[in-house]
């Protein structure tokens, strides 16, 4: 791991770091740490263990304050969906910690550098060390820009969006959802419908598709982003 690429990393993270051995143990696994022990090099395991309780509660307030309507349940699967290995080993890839990882020999030699567990493990970690060094603003600002931009949280929940809008809306008693076909055009075989869905009667957002289903689930899509707003 040279200057150089610490120093990549950090402008790719978007923070620089006032202690930077913080993020060079974030970046010392533990096969290397192993084999390099008259170095005195210390593994990232300790990290990765705070780091696995600062994303989960990164991520747990960020849904909680961008989607005031979402349900407890969904919340809950959204963290989930946004913070399992297969999300944390792309946000690795997305920064290129594969290239900066320290790995003993053997891990070098098994391909460690593209292998999953240990990106995802190396994400925590350096989420751990951002934390220690400038505290949660860092590690919201990494989350919000490379794990799940705000604008597209909602596209972790499933297609079913009529179905998560009903949801959320009935949250609150006496609310209602209607939808109602606004539009209608082109030949039979290439038609085209434009949706509106109402809660209580008042319009809240429009949607397009080539059948009235379709049209009803872009309509409550859109609706799900206006009221998370």
């Amino acid at each position: 791991m040279t200057a150089t690429q610490l120093d990549g990393l950090q402008k790719r993270l978007g923070y620089y770091f006032s202690d930077i051995s913080l993020l060079e143990t974030a970046l010392t696994h533990s096969s290397y740490a192993n084999e390099n022990k008259k170095s005195s090099a210390v593994s990232n395991e300790r990290l990765e263990f705070l780091g696995d309780s600062v994303l989960g509660m990164t991520v747990a307030a960020m849904i909680y304050n961008s989607m005031p309507d979402l349900p407890e349940g969904r919340m809950t699967r959204l963290r989930a969906e946004l913070v399992c290995e297969k999300s944390l080993a792309a946000l690795a890839a997305d920064l290129g910690l594969g290239e900066c990882i320290l790995l003993g020999r053997g891990e070098e030699r098994g391909g460690g550098r593209g292998r999953p567990s240990i990106l995802a493990d190396c994400v925590e970690a350096v989420l751990a060390a951002a934390y220690l060094d400038g505290g949660f603003e860092p590690v919201a600002r990494i989350i919000s820009e490379h794990l799940a931009p705000g604008s597209d949280w909602i596209e972790h929940e499933n297609t079913d969006y009529k179905t998560t809008l009903q949801e959320m809306i009935q949250e609150k008693p006496g609310q209602t959802l209607s939808y109602h076909v606004t539009g209608e055009r082109g030949p039979d075989h290439m038609k085209s419908f434009t949706v509106e869905v109402r809660r209580n009667g008042d319009f809240v957002a429009l949607g397009e598709g080539k059948n009235k289903k379709e049209a009803e689930q872009a309509a409550a899509k859109t609706a799900l982003r206006e009221l998370a707003r």
